[in-house]
């Protein structure tokens, strides 16, 4: 199974160069295959996975650049298990639903989506810091073509931010991942990256508290989270939908993830020091993007903000330092990815039957004569504002529950996302499906061909509401060993 890993890796890149070669009209549905391919390989880890297991499973470790001490090492468990699921699936939804739209060199576009999905699946499967900053700075490279060439009228002004910001992030990056390859690697000891390596070889405290700051800007800056959100609105309004859909659903949880797998483990006393600032950054961001979604008229941004406020939620859980609060964060992860993505898609659908406009007062009265259309966006309503029963539901009230046995003053404070929650979600259903029906709208159905994208997801969001511990049973072994361990307690550093 070792070389399973790979295949998933790699398959969608060489379907992207294979679809450079191929005809202009071709390359969608190469690409297509591509992450069609990506996807049951991703459902076949889900079915084959052990959940009883909290050890890295389908490992693969060989020797990348032995004078570096960095390791090719891929690996599945508990925490990016369905990180990875949700980006090969979005990524098939997004592929599929450019596929049915045109889009200028559609060679270079698809191209361009593959090397995202490849660099997006190494940050997740990586198993050494290295590598993990390797990919991680590559999957951003894409994102600029993207939006540089396929944007909307301000893309250059939006590009130019989504780089500055994220160059920053990404200096900050290695920076400290060099720093905790070096600082860690003393007297007898070989230069390595391995994050299994790494976790036996705890820096000093003050080494910790500066290494974790430069991390916790990057994923910050990546999420995004308030006050380092300054790119999202320019880069939420001037990316191409499918991209955008998968920026929201997808890149910030790479973020999140960073935060499990290398912050929690590797610098425990610089978490538990930094746990206060952390949960108020995270309070922060459930308050602004709460107010910031239901005073914007944009749909983009009103979904955009929501996701501020929702990374919120998850970074909340994470720092909790507790199983409940872990486990509530990775599992909110997943849902958020899997109903935002057919939100940005529905918004789209919505636009389009209102001249153009994604301003909620040119919507509005066609939820009678769409009823399907009108029923899938409920859903996903929904679940986006955590009502009991919904897919989110869970996820927010284990993050809420870590957090009280952490932090109850926050906690309490907190809670009040959850209705501005349904204020900015029913806002958007009530204005672009209810109410005085816009000036340009024509009401029409869902049609089948938009219905094969939108209405799996919607699906898949009902059967994890109906059954949420099929998630959380794979995810506590790791939970319970690695993201909440008990040693997070401040001790004394060793190490240089």
């Amino acid at each position: 199974m070792t070389l399973y890993l790979s295949i998933l890796l790699f398959a969608p890149l060489a379907f992207g160069v294979l679809g450079l070669l191929a005809p202009p009209r071709a390359a969608a549905r190469v690409a297509l295959a591509g992450t069609l391919l990506t996807a049951a390989y991703a459902i076949a880890f889900l079915v084959d996975f052990d959940s009883s297991s909290g050890a890295l499973q389908y490992v693969t470790d060989e020797t990348w650049i032995a004078e570096l001490g960095i390791s090719y090492k891929l690996g599945l468990d508990g925490l990016n298990l369905f990180l990875v699921l949700l980006a090969a699936v979005l990524w098939f939804a997004c592929t599929l639903w450019a596929s049915m739209r045109d889009y200028d060199k559609p060679r270079l576009f698809f191209f361009h989506l593959a090397l995202a999905e490849t660099a997006v699946l190494g940050a997740l499967l990586a198993q050494d810091l290295a590598l993990f900053v390797v990919f991680f700075d590559l999957m951003l490279v894409p994102f600029f073509f993207l939006t540089g060439i396929w944007g909307g009228a301000k893309r250059v002004q939006a590009t130019i931010k989504l780089v500055i910001y994220t160059l920053v992030g990404s200096l900050l990056m290695l920076t400290a991942a060099v720093a905790t390859g070096v600082l860690a690697a003393t007297g007898p000891l070989d230069l390595s990256f391995a994050f299994s390596d790494l976790a036996q070889r705890p820096l000093a405290t003050t080494s910790q508290y500066w290494i974790f700051l430069f991390f916790a800007a990057a994923f910050l800056v990546k999420m995004p989270a308030f006050p380092l959100h300054g790119w999202m609105p320019d880069g939420y309004r001037n990316m191409p939908l499918p991209v955008l859909a998968l920026f929201s659903a997808v890149l910030s949880k790479v973020a999140a993830y960073g935060f499990l797998r290398i912050c929690l483990p590797l610098f425990p006393d610089a978490t538990s020091h930094f746990q206060t600032l952390m949960l108020l950054v995270a309070l922060a961001s459930i308050l602004y993007g709460s107010a910031m979604a239901f005073t914007t008229t944009e749909t983009r941004l009103i979904l955009g903000y929501s996701s501020v406020a929702q990374l919120g939620f998850i970074t909340l859980g994470i720092f909790a330092l507790n199983p409940e609060g872990a486990q509530g964060a990775i599992l909110q992860a997943f849902n958020h990815g899997l109903v935002v993505a057919p939100a940005f898609f529905i918004v789209a659908l919505l636009a389009e039957r209102a001249g153009g406009s994604e301003d909620i007062r040119d919507m509005g009265g066609i939820a009678m004569r769409a009823p399907a259309l009108a029923t899938m966006f409920l859903i996903v309503t929904f679940a986006t504002l955590a009502m009991p029963g919904s897919s989110n539901f869970v996820g927010e009230f284990l993050i809420l529950l870590g957090v009280f046995k952490s932090q109850m003053a926050i906690a309490i404070v907190a809670s009040t996302g959850v209705v501005l929650a349904s204020v900015y979600a029913l806002r958007l259903f009530i204005a672009t499906m209810h109410n005085r029906t816009g000036p340009a709208v024509e009401s029409r159905e869902l049609s089948l061909r938009d219905g094969l994208v939108v209405v799996p997801l919607v699906l898949a969001i009902i059967a994890i509401a109906l059954y949420p511990q099929f998630a959380l049973e794979r995810s506590e072994k790791t939970v319970a060993g690695d993201a909440a361990p008990s040693a997070l307690a401040t001790q004394p550093g060793s190490g240089p």
